[in-house]
């Protein structure tokens, strides 16, 4: 059997939550490595789609799926796209669906991808390398001081977002950011020596970059909303966040769909599951995670 090169978080959970051993289709919205759908089929589900913006992830899926190529499709589309992937299917209802938001570790670990400060390489970050979307470097070098504050700000949560967007604008008039490298320096330079913490002073920055470029934030409650009228009645639907900032909207999408007028749903965690501490001392990367589930009951 193929193995997923990289450990998905919460696997036992989210086995455990969408029981895919009563069998049907199931979404692995952001198919990544592969791992969640893996143990999804090992666990008795019947079919399921994985779809993912990154062509390489798909590649890489695609191995370690290959045992399970008869009952796996593999989508090259955005998350929020869920809706066009069923319809252009004949899909009208699925019987469980995940969504693992972020980056991945593919990503992560890809060199020249630009997502980590850890290697100096090209200033990118485009979670599909293909879409005709700015880069960072596009966008560190396009956008106005205050842009780049209010970003670093609500996107990083850096209390320093001023005097980071302040050091950006005056080093790119010298010349142009262009690496991991040097944006992480200046990054690193513009912040107090008493501000750091056990975290790279650069991680905040990169983060708020990381998700302007790609619009993570951008329509992921009317997905969610749109991804519960997709489930079959006793259907379930898994989210992981990794950051407040998108656990703070599935955790109030999840209540509000809840409390509508219905009701049609019921949260299934009222408070998030984290991953155990032998699970973060075995994937480190797992220490963030925070899962939330809900289940349609009419």
């Amino acid at each position: 059997m193929t193995v997923a090169l990289h450990e998905p978080v919460l696997t036992a959970e989210v086995v455990s939550l969408l029981a895919p051993e009563r069998g049907g289709l199931f979404v692995d919205c952001t198919v990544g490595a592969g791992g969640h759908s893996l143990a999804l089929l090992e666990a008795g589900a019947t079919r399921v789609i994985g779809v993912d913006r990154d062509r390489t992830a798909l590649e890489v899926a695609a191995r370690t799926l290959a045992a399970y190529r008869d009952r796996t499709e593999l989508v090259h589309a955005d998350f929020r796209e869920l809706a066009a992937v069923l319809d252009a299917r004949g899909i009208q209802a699925i019987d469980g669906a995940l969504a693992d938001l972020g980056v991945s570790s593919l990503q992560l670990d890809a060199p020249g991808r630009g997502f980590s400060f850890r290697r100096d390489e090209p200033l990118d970050m485009r979670m599909d390398p293909d879409a005709d979307v700015p880069s960072a470097a596009d966008l560190v070098r396009d956008a106005t001081e205050h842009e780049l504050s209010e970003v670093i700000h609500e996107y990083g949560e850096e209390r320093y977002a001023r005097r980071i967007s302040r050091a950006i604008v005056q080093a790119r008039a010298r010349a142009p950011i262009a690496s991991t490298g040097r944006l992480a320096e200046i990054v690193r330079r513009a912040q107090p020596r008493r501000g750091w913490t056990r975290i790279d002073p650069a991680t905040r920055t990169f983060q708020a970059l990381r998700i302007w470029v790609n619009r993570e934030l951008d329509g992921l409650e009317a997905f969610l909303t749109d991804l519960l009228r997709r489930l079959t009645t006793g259907g379930r639907a898994v989210v992981i966040a990794f950051h407040s900032l998108e656990d703070r909207i599935v955790k109030h999408a999840f209540r509000s769909l809840e409390q509508a007028a219905g009701p049609t749903a019921r949260r299934l965690t009222k408070k998030p599951v984290v991953p155990s501490a032998e699970e973060v001392a075995r994937n480190p990367r797992a220490r963030s995670a925070k899962l939330r589930a809900i289940e349609r009951v009419a």
